[in-house]
């Protein structure tokens, strides 16, 4: 079963604060179609310095947003895009077409 994303940790990190729960959410939802399409460019460019900075910037959407596993693989992906190896942007893709899907619900 695939991770799913979910607000648990937002709200734990939020204390109940519904107010800053919601600048969380509002920041994810502002920033992460950017970040994407930036990712989505410099990997099609082969710009593979660039795209794992990209993933640097995403990867804490996907702790916030409860998807350990998910980091886990960016973590790992993006040690293989430091010798340019983007054999995990599948994987990866699948994770952010989630999160896209997910931060439309909210």
């Amino acid at each position: 079963m695939k991770e799913v994303p979910h607000l648990n940790y937002i709200r734990e990190l939020s204390g109940g604060d519904e107010v800053l729960e919601k600048k969380f959410i509002a920041l994810i939802k502002n920033e992460f179609p950017i970040e994407k399409e930036i990712y989505l460019e410099n990997l099609e460019d082969k710009k593979y310095k660039d795209t794992r900075q990209m993933v640097q910037k995403l990867k804490p959407k996907l702790n916030f947003l409860g998807l350990q596993e998910g980091y886990r693989l960016a973590l790992r992906y993006e040690e293989d895009l430091q010798y340019e190896d983007p054999k995990l942007q599948k994987e990866f893709l699948e994770i952010l077409e989630r999160i896209e899907s997910y931060i439309k619900t909210l």
